[in-house]
C-alpha cells in the first residue's frame, strides 16, 4: 500500500476538494449502546459514541444529533504522518470565519463544515490549492 504524500507543498497543490451533496450530522449514543445504523465514521469516548452519518439516517434511527454539516473530501492521498496539512487548511478556513471538524482516514482527510458555508469553504480550499501551484 502506498504511504501517501508527505510534502506539504505537493499536498496543498493537489487538494482537489470534493463537496459531498449529502447533509451530515454528528450523533451521540450512550457508552456500550448498540449501533442502530452503519455510520460513515464513529469514535468511542468515555462519555459515549459519536457517529458521523447522513443527517436523515440519524433522524430515522432516532439518534440524538446535530445536523447541518457538509463533508468535503481532500482527494489528495495524504500520509497519516504528513505534517502541516491540517494546520494550513484550518488556518485558511479560520481566516474566512468557517468552522471545520477534520477527520483523517487512511487515504484522505475529510472536513465537516457548516452546511450553509459549504460552497465558501470549498472556494477557500480551491484558492489554497491554486496558491500552492503558483
Amino acid at each position: 500500500m502506498s504511504p501517501g504524500e508527505r510534502d506539504l507543498t505537493r499536498l496543498l497543490a493537489s487538494l482537489s476538494p470534493l463537496l459531498d451533496p449529502e447533509e451530515y450530522g454528528f450523533g451521540l449514543l450512550p457508552p456500550e449502546a448498540p449501533l442502530p445504523l452503519a455510520p460513515l465514521a464513529l469514535f468511542r469516548e468515555a462519555e459515549g459514541t459519536t457517529l458521523i452519518a447522513p443527517a436523515q439516517d440519524l433522524a430515522r434511527a432516532g439518534v440524538p444529533h446535530v445536523a447541518g454539516w457538509a463533508r468535503i473530501t481532500l482527494m489528495v492521498h495524504s500520509s497519516l504522518a504528513a505534517v502541516g496539512l491540517t494546520a494550513v487548511v484550518a488556518q485558511a478556513l479560520t481566516s474566512a470565519g468557517i468552522p471545520a471538524n477534520m477527520v483523517a482516514a487512511y487515504h484522505h482527510d475529510h472536513l465537516f463544515v457548516p452546511w450553509a458555508q459549504r460552497q465558501a469553504a470549498r472556494d477557500v480550499l480551491d484558492r489554497l490549492a491554486a496558491a500552492a501551484r503558483a
